[in-house]
């Protein structure tokens, strides 16, 4: 069983587009990335084939064949938590990670119709952060982490067509965007005038995001 890895895959039990999430496992995970299955994300594996290394969750919600697939998985680890438990199935597994040694995780499954689980896991790339890990959500229209000062993005490697910052738990004094079809030069970005960096664009072969302090949140979407 691999346990000390340094990067892993949890698929979590928000909407799943299966081609999506097949093309970037294929594209992002060799054999000594770990994946992790986070309650209903289960039903991910179930339905491809696949084989987590590490199933968590009090599994209450998967439907009855995904109750007997989590029967089959002799090679698999098992975590079963209480219902009743303090974290998300999805935080469960994340600190699951963490505890391992994983330095870098990117989440499938992290959005859906539930808008609570969506601020709960942009909670988790704070966590991340504090705990010397590189969390990233993704789905097939966003590509959502926190980037540090003198972050460099590519536009040959970007995700979707725009680029949206947000700050979390504060105020980003000293933003500066260079690069961008819309720049900033030492903006004080506070959430309530978040509009303004909402869909941006890399205009150059590289741009580049500066501040002063505080937490960013960047957002690579496409429509």
């Amino acid at each position: 069983m691999r346990h000390i890895m340094k990067h892993a895959v949890i698929v979590s039990g928000g909407n799943i587009n299966t081609d999506f999430a097949l093309d970037f496992l294929k594209k992002n995970t060799d054999e000594n990335t770990l994946l992790i299955a986070a309650d209903r994300g289960l039903e991910f594996f179930e339905r491809t084939g696949l084989v987590p290394d590490i199933a968590v969750g009090d599994f209450d919600s998967l439907s009855e064949s995904g109750k007997k697939f989590l029967e089959t998985l002799s090679n698999t680890e098992i975590i079963k938590l209480r219902p009743e438990k303090d974290d998300s199935d999805t935080q469960s597994a994340a600190c699951l990670a963490m505890d391992r040694g994983v330095k870098q995780m990117m989440i499938l499954g992290a959005t859906g119709n539930r808008v609570d689980h969506l601020l709960a896991n942009f909670g988790l790339l704070v966590l991340g952060r504090e705990r010397g890990c590189e969390i990233i959500l993704v789905d097939p229209w966003n590509y959502m982490k926190l980037i540090e000062s003198g972050t460099v993005l590519k536009r040959s490697e970007q995700f979707g067509k725009y680029v949206s910052f947000f700050s979390i738990g504060g105020d980003v004094p000293g933003l500066t965007l260079k690069g961008f079809k819309y720049p900033l030069n030492r903006h004080y970005l506070t959430a309530s005038d978040s509009g303004l960096t909402v869909s941006n664009e890399i205009a150059e072969e590289e741009a580049v995001v500066e501040f002063e302090k505080g937490i960013l949140l960047m957002l690579m979407t496409g429509d």
